[in-house]
C-alpha cells in the first residue's frame, strides 16, 4: 500500500476552502497503481459468493468495475438522478448543504445477489449510507461496503450500519 499512497495526490482547498482533497486519479491513471487496488480489493471478496459490485458515481466506477471484473461478478452504477435510462428507484440523503439523491435500476440487484458497494473515498458515509438503503430495500443475501481510502477523522463509519462488513485498503 505504500506503493499507492506514493501515488495519491493532495489537492488543497478542493472542493471548498480547508479541504485537502485525496486525489485518486494519480493512482488509476499508473498501470502498477491500478493493478494493486484491482488485485487487492480482488483479495477480499474473492471467497464470499459475490454476485455483483455497485459502483458509486463517478470514482466508484473505476475500482468496482475493475473489482467486479477480478471476482467474476457483474457490475452496477449507482448514479445522480437522470442518469440512468430504465426504471431506477432512489434515495435522498441530507449533505452539508442540502440533500442528494442516488439512484440505481430497479431490476439491478435480486435477493439472490451478495453485493459489494464501493466507492473511492470514505469520507462522511452520507452518500455510501444512502446506497446502503437503496440496495438493502432490494433484499440481497449480504451486503459488503468497500473503499479504497478511509479519512477516519472524519467519522464516516459511523453513518453506516452497525453491522455492516465495512473495509478499506488505506486508512488516514
Amino acid at each position: 500500500m505504500e506503493y499507492i499512497k506514493s501515488k495519491i495526490r493532495d489537492v488543497v482547498d478542493f472542493p471548498t476552502k480547508g479541504i485537502v482533497f485525496k486525489d485518486l486519479t494519480t493512482v488509476f491513471k499508473d498501470p502498477r497503481a491500478l493493478h494493486i487496488i484491482g488485485w487487492d480489493l480482488s483479495q477480499l471478496y474473492r471467497d464470499k459468493g459475490v454476485t455483483k459490485v455497485v459502483g458509486i458515481e463517478s470514482r466508484g466506477f473505476i475500482g468496482g468495475s475493475i473489482l467486479a471484473y477480478e471476482i467474476g461478478a457483474g457490475f452496477v452504477p449507482a448514479r445522480k438522478p437522470g442518469k440512468l435510462p430504465a426504471d431506477t428507484i432512489r434515495q435522498e440523503y441530507a449533505k452539508e448543504y442540502g440533500t442528494d439523491v442516488i439512484e440505481i435500476h430497479r431490476d439491478a440487484i435480486t435477493s439472490d445477489d451478495i453485493v459489494v458497494l464501493h466507492d473511492d473515498v470514505l469520507a462522511t458515509g452520507g452518500t455510501m449510507a444512502a446506497a446502503y438503503k437503496l440496495v438493502k430495500s432490494l433484499n440481497p443475501k449480504k451486503i459488503y461496503i468497500n473503499f479504497i481510502i478511509e479519512l477516519s477523522a472524519l467519522n464516516g463509519r459511523a453513518a453506516l450500519p452497525e453491522d455492516a462488513d465495512v473495509s478499506s485498503l488505506i486508512v488516514y
